[in-house]
């Protein structure tokens, strides 16, 4: 795995958390974090792969995201969490092709899982566009 950004890493996700929650005690807390590791992540400091993970939860993103943005790519937004509005229409994820999540998922998934056969990517791949596809998140 190549070197990440972290600081385009920590822009996005204190972007993200503004637009949904009003400080970081409130999302950290609802996730389980301390405000101090979502903190961290902010100020574009490494953090554990479960923390990715749990932030992507807090911000509406597919899993992987926060690994897909720290390796210049873009999150996926499959939900907003806590009632919260999207800024915009582009950073809601509605409209989306089920191509481009299969490829970002494929990607975020072969770059944190690279011992994983290719064969089950692929189905995770698939399986994520599916459920995305279900509750409204991506087009054909």
């Amino acid at each position: 795995m190549g070197t990440r950004d972290l600081d385009r890493l920590a822009a996005r996700v204190k972007v993200r958390r503004l637009e949904l929650y009003p400080s970081r005690l409130t999302a950290a807390g609802a996730i389980g974090l301390s405000k101090d590791t979502w903190r961290r992540v902010e100020e574009g400091l490494d953090a554990r792969e479960l923390t990715y993970v749990k932030i992507d939860r807090a911000l509406g993103w597919a899993p992987g995201s926060c690994v897909v943005v720290a390796d210049g790519g873009e999150p996926i937004v499959v939900d907003v969490p806590h009632g919260g509005q999207p800024a915009s229409s582009e950073s809601s994820g509605v409209g989306l092709s089920s191509e481009v999540v299969r490829k970002a998922t494929f990607e975020a998934a072969r770059r944190t899982m690279p011992n994983v056969a290719i064969g089950d990517l692929d189905a995770f791949s698939e399986e994520l566009v599916d459920v995305l596809r279900r509750g409204g998140h991506v087009s054909e």
